[in-house]
């Protein structure tokens, strides 16, 4: 089945619920490298998908209440997320399909506070797993 083809500067939509953490998400931008264009954009390739990368986001999780961050990144793509047929150049589109996998990388971690006097207890997790969607802006051309 068609799907719209991403572009250049289309967005990365990423869900807040990664496991036990709750990030304050925040969307990315897809790098388009393709050699074909729609309009003054290029179109989204296989490969693409790891320009996504939103530093700096905030998170929690149910024991962890002092604020951590990280880095929000496409782990892997759906299937319906990657043409079968539809090139540019050599390499097969990005398609908008349903959702791909996400990761959220810990470079601060949440606290915990302490039961007591003391120093606050550090989010032990270094990786979380969510999801995400895509958001285009083309509305004309379709890949399958």
């Amino acid at each position: 089945m068609a799907d719209y083809v991403l572009l250049d500067g289309d967005q990365a939509v990423f869900l807040p619920s990664f496991g036990a953490a709750t990030v304050v998400v925040q969307p990315g931008k897809l790098a388009g490298s393709g050699p074909a264009t729609l309009g003054d954009k290029k179109l989204c390739v296989d490969g693409d998908e790891a320009s996504v990368a939103v530093r700096g986001c905030i998170y929690m999780t149910p024991q962890h209440s002092i604020p951590g961050t990280g880095t929000l990144e496409i782990s892997a793509l759906a299937g319906d997320q990657k043409a079968s047929k539809t090139r540019s150049g050599d390499t097969l589109v990005l398609l908008v399909g349903s959702t791909f996998t996400a990761q959220f990388t810990v470079q601060s971690p949440a606290q915990q506070p302490p039961p007591g006097p003391g120093s606050p207890i550090p989010d032990a997790m270094t990786i979380y797993s969510g999801s995400g969607s895509f958001i285009t802006t083309n509305t004309k051309f379709r890949g399958m």
